[in-house]
């Protein structure tokens, strides 16, 4: 899957993929910048790749054939461009040329179903939720911290990322996380439409552990999730005004 290119001398570019066997690879396309590969390396697009290169740890060629073509529908889609710029942003903490499978699924599921209405929204926020379980910073939100109850979840402590009841977390709510109910198995009925507020709770659930992987990375925030929750927020005004 193409996550980025940049531009290599006139004609070339790097490439960068999430591979199912191999994660996150970058390699040299010659010609890339040609009429003939530049609409096969858009963002989005699934490739038939071969790599070869001298050495294991060289940068190394790709060799490209398209495989299924995805840009043009992220590009209508209203969040498409805003989704991948952030999905591939968040790909980039993952160490190159290690296999993630679960993370790979993930970014299919979500790409084939960002017009999905809400559902975009929540599967960006369970993404969010499997890259922290894949940097060794998941959340535990099958009972509580405090009594092991798994009844009426309603917080996360940031500093244990494990989720806490509601009556136990009433007299500290103040300095607890939000924890929507959507995220809690059999929580959500079928057939109901996320609330911006369960939105904007998730992302902020997501958002500050995720923060802290940046922090102790020293990375500089690259921008990319507050242009996907203003696309979102665009598309629920518009589609759900009654949930706002």
């Amino acid at each position: 899957m193409v996550l980025t290119t940049r531009k290599h001398g006139e004609n070339d570019v790097i490439l960068e993929v999430m591979t199912a066997d191999r994660g996150r690879h970058l390699g040299l396309v010659r010609g890339g910048r040609s009429k003939r590969h530049r609409p096969a390396l858009q963002p989005g697009n699934e490739l038939s790749l071969t790599w070869k290169a001298r050495l294991s740890d060289h940068l190394g060629q790709f060799q490209i054939e398209p495989h299924t073509a995805r840009a043009a529908d992220l590009m209508n889609s209203g969040i498409g461009l805003a989704a991948v710029q952030h999905l591939a942003a968040l790909v980039r903490l993952l160490p190159e040329r290690h296999p993630y499978p679960r993370i790979y699924g993930a970014l299919n599921v979500v790409l084939d179903h960002l017009d999905a209405s809400d559902a975009a929204a929540a599967l960006m926020i369970r993404f969010e939720l499997e890259m922290l379980q894949e940097l060794g910073a998941g959340l535990d939100l099958t009972s509580c911290a405090a009594t092991g109850t798994t009844d009426d979840l309603a917080y996360v402590s940031p500093r244990s990322s494990r989720a806490v009841s509601r009556e136990a977390g009433r007299p500290y709510h103040d300095k607890l996380l939000p924890l929507p109910s959507f995220l809690l198995e059999g929580q959500r009925q079928a057939g109901t439409e996320l609330t911006w507020q369960d939105v904007t709770q998730g992302f902020q659930l997501t958002g500050f552990f995720l923060d802290r992987q940046l922090g102790e990375r020293n990375i500089t925030d690259s921008g990319t999730r507050a242009l996907l929750t203003n696309a979102l927020e665009k598309r629920y005004r518009t589609e759900f005004p009654w949930n706002f």
